[in-house]
């Protein structure tokens, strides 16, 4: 299998494409988007104080919430809890209504600095799926949409279910990160031994250059968790086949 793009620009029509298809489902060819980004080459440089902050930010956030036994029963109160206190990055989610309307009026910002997003994932102590980013990061200017991918593999030799969570570092940034298409707090079942790639289809609001509050942030990290649910529905799958 080709591995996929590092990091991409989509147009309308290839979100509209993307959109008419499940998240699980949804696997774009190279030929759909445009490479703007090879920075990834440079994982040996050594992380600078703001990199290193921002990694023990997401170990922080991963030890308050394992400190408060989250289980797959916690994820709706902690979604609700995130929006309520702002504590995941309080990213925006754009409603699938209003998303057309939203791109048609959106456009870079010309001669703006680049931010750079580099992207994490994690998995939960019960859960034995593998979880990474496909690009280890994208560089953005506010109101560029970018299309990154992360993939699941279940090793196993049986039916998992689990559902995520994000956290966005710095948590102040997280305002103006725009979530138009994600698989964040939303089931994903993985038979045996399958693997499926899932889409992040965001952009940086150009209201992000206007807030003082952001003018040394050129750095943001989403950062996303899997864990295992208690579904009854994977044994009956299993038992089916």
């Amino acid at each position: 299998m080709p591995s996929m793009p590092s990091c991409m620009s989509v147009s309308r029509s290839a979100y509209r494409s993307c959109n008419a298809m499940a998240p699980r489902q949804i696997l774009l060819s190279p030929a759909s988007v445009r490479m703007f980004s090879s920075e990834g080459a440079k994982a040996g440089a050594k992380e600078s104080v703001s990199e290193r902050n921002s990694r023990y930010l997401i170990y922080i956030a991963s030890v308050v919430v394992g400190t408060v036994g989250f289980s797959y029963a916690a994820v709706p109160a902690y979604k609700i809890f995130c929006q309520a206190t702002g504590f995941g990055g309080e990213v925006k989610r754009v409603k699938d209504a209003n998303a057309e309307d939203v791109l048609s009026k959106l456009k870079p910002v010309e001669g703006s600095r680049q931010i750079r997003i580099t992207f994490n994932a994690d998995t939960s102590d019960t859960m034995p799926w593998k979880f990474k980013p496909l690009q280890r990061e994208v560089r953005v200017v506010p109101g560029e949409t970018a299309l990154a991918f992360f993939k699941a593999s279940n090793p196993t030799d049986k039916t998992i279910t689990g559902v995520s969570t994000y956290n966005v570092i710095p948590l102040k940034a997280g305002v103006y990160f725009n979530k138009i298409q994600c698989f964040c707090f939303e089931e994903q079942r993985l038979k045996a031994k399958e693997d499926v790639n899932m889409p992040v289809f965001f952009f940086l609001d150009p209201e992000f250059l206007k807030d003082p509050h952001m003018k040394n942030v050129d750095h943001i990290t989403l950062s996303y968790t899997f864990f295992k649910t208690n579904s009854t529905e994977d044994d009956e799958i299993d038992a089916e086949e």
